[in-house]
């Protein structure tokens, strides 16, 4: 795989294992798996991040939950079939995972980039208490004609900014990789808990 092209996808994320291992997949015999990490922010909230690890890089009939852990990898997506819909599923796709004894340093707990391009119209709001939002859907490219779609929301300036971007304009993302929870109504009398996972900007270009 050319290095070049892992470098438009990248994220480190350092946090607490709070979970068992679930089996994902397989591909050419190789077993993938996923585990939840609780990673801090600083406003003292916590976003838990599903990572996919291979069997190759870790032990996973080993119950690891309460190791802090920094996992380095990409943010990749999968369209899962629910019925007649597709749902985008997202996790950290862990190429390296290292052990710390301890960890102060809670700036660098949570950071991606990626450089892609717009692959939707973007959603410009401003909440009731008129902070300013636009929601960016980037498609990543992959190495064998495969991209990675993924969400991102900026804000302020940010998002005012975004809000002029053109389908297909490349662009390039600096932020964090952020958890949130929302409900789904399924229909009138049922809803669903459910959690997103998107890129939280802090800052974005426009490349030419």
């Amino acid at each position: 795989m050319s290095e070049k092209m892992m470098e438009n996808n990248k994220v480190s994320v350092i946090g607490e294992i709070v979970s068992g291992f679930t089996f994902s997949h397989e591909v050419f015999g190789e077993g993938f798996y996923m585990v939840e990490l609780a990673v801090n922010r600083l406003s003292e909230q916590v976003d838990v991040i599903p990572l996919m690890i291979s069997e190759r890089l870790l032990d996973v009939d080993r119950n690891y939950e309460g190791c802090t852990v920094e996992a380095i990898g990409q943010f990749r997506s999968y369209n899962r079939h629910e019925g007649a819909k597709n749902r985008l599923v997202l996790s950290v796709f862990v190429r390296e995972i290292n052990f710390l004894e301890e960890f102060t340093d809670y700036t660098k707990t949570n950071q991606i980039f990626l450089d892609g391009y717009i692959c939707k119209e973007p959603v410009y709001r401003k909440t009731p208490l008129g902070r300013e939002i636009a929601d960016l859907l980037l498609a990543v490219n992959r190495p064998y004609g495969k991209s990675d779609y993924i969400p991102c929301i900026s804000w302020g300036r940010n998002a005012r900014y975004a809000s002029g971007f053109q389908v297909g304009v490349r662009v390039r993302v600096w932020g964090r990789v952020q958890s949130r929870e929302y409900t789904k109504k399924l229909s009138d009398i049922e809803c669903e808990k459910r959690v997103a996972y998107e890129v939280s900007v802090s800052k974005l270009e426009c490349v030419e």
